[in-house]
């Protein structure tokens, strides 16, 4: 599914790149951050969806049987315990395609780096 030959300008183009079903949960995640951290702005980073405010806040990808969800080192240890059944790394989590989509977990994290984000932009 991932496609390195394409050059994403916007996160539109990125999600309309995929299957429908797959676009469909993409856009949710969109909706899920959007409302965490409205005043966030989208951007296209490393060739995924991306969200800043006052730096890097999160990104997410989708892969062949999974989203890739990225919300930091910060934000994977912050919510350790939430995330233990699922694959990841340092700054990274795996959300299986064949499972339901944590999107409540999604809205928590995304919150958490948001008003870590902004507490860094008052210094």
């Amino acid at each position: 599914m991932e496609t390195n030959a394409a050059e994403y300008k916007t996160i539109d183009e990125y999600i309309a790149n995929f299957p429908s079903e797959l676009q469909t949960t993409l856009q949710k995640i969109r909706e899920v951050i959007r409302e965490a951290a409205p005043d966030a702005k989208e951007k296209i980073s490393y060739q995924m969806p991306a969200f800043e405010l006052n730096g890097n806040l999160v990104y997410y990808a989708a892969f062949k049987k999974h989203i890739g969800f990225y919300p930091t080192a910060a934000g994977i240890s912050a919510f350790q315990e939430e995330l233990s059944g699922y694959k990841g790394a340092k700054g990274s989590v795996q959300f299986p395609l064949n499972k339901p989509i944590p999107y409540e977990l999604i809205k928590r994290i995304t919150e958490y780096r948001a008003a870590e984000n902004r507490q860094k932009g008052k210094k």
